[in-house]
């Protein structure tokens, strides 16, 4: 099966769910503004100005995992509430139904406990093998810092496929929350007041077969060539890159010192 491709695991009927570029029919050539054609370009300019022949990427998503989602947004009122049983603020919660077993993280205190405090064990399972069922590599998964935030690593991969793989993991990651009664976010900054979901990015350029970010013995053992790109970055793309990595007001809630 095409590397693109894969059975949708929790329809009825066989699905197949398939990432494919986009082509624009009318200019004979990959639509300029699809994802997935500016991505190979800027691999292919690397090549030809002779920087890189591959980059390789591995995100590490965080998201959480909330028992209930409620927001109102008319003209005379706006507002929101999400809960999730791990906040602290149930501690003195008369829950009708259950027990208040009072096994909580607390604020910034996710990372990382064992059950009963975190509560999601076996759920992070189940979206950890269904993700392995879908193509992906999974690594670890484990509690975050926050009350209700997860995480779960999967192997990185070239600048599609690590796209593509972000794509499969946030769309099992909701899928399984949903089955299990919960709606999962990658939000950056669903709480005030406690951590927010973050989003690191290892990367690498790599030519002939040598990882340019390498140079052994140096400071970290990152290379010149490593510093010079994060320079370019820093100083001459910020906001252009910031579009794309913050590009909400939530998102830089997400930075506020200390979370």
């Amino acid at each position: 099966m095409l590397r693109t491709a894969f059975l949708d695991p929790f329809t009825a009927d066989p699905t197949i769910i398939v990432f494919c570029d986009v082509y624009d029919i009318y200019k004979e050539q990959a639509y300029e503004r699809c994802p997935r054609s500016i991505a190979k370009a800027a691999l292919k300019h690397a090549e030809s100005i002779g920087i890189a022949d591959a980059a390789y990427f591995g995100p590490e998503n965080e998201f959480f995992m909330f028992d209930s989602v409620t927001f109102v947004d008319n003209i005379n009122e706006a507002g929101y509430k999400v809960d999730t049983e791990e906040g602290e603020w149930n501690s003195n919660n008369p829950y009708p139904d259950m027990y208040n077993t009072g096994h909580r993280p607390g604020t910034k205190g996710g990372y990382f406990p064992v059950a009963p405090t975190d509560s999601a064990v076996d759920m992070r399972a189940e979206m950890m093998q269904v993700l392995e069922q879908v193509g992906l590599e999974v690594v670890l998964g484990h509690h975050e810092v926050a009350q209700g935030q997860h995480e779960i690593g999967i192997v990185y991969s070239d600048i599609i496929g690590a796209a593509d793989n972000v794509q499969k993991y946030k769309y099992v990651v909701k899928m399984i929350a949903h089955l299990n009664g919960k709606t999962a976010t990658f939000m950056p900054k669903p709480l005030y007041g406690d951590n927010g979901n973050g989003m690191h990015v290892h990367q690498s350029l790599w030519k002939n077969g040598k990882n340019l970010f390498y140079n052994e013995g140096a400071y970290g053992n990152l290379s010149v060539k490593w510093l010079f790109s994060m320079l370019v970055v820093s100083l001459n793309t910020l906001h252009a890159v910031a579009a794309f990595t913050n590009p909400s007001t939530n998102s830089y809630k997400r930075l506020f010192p200390g979370y």
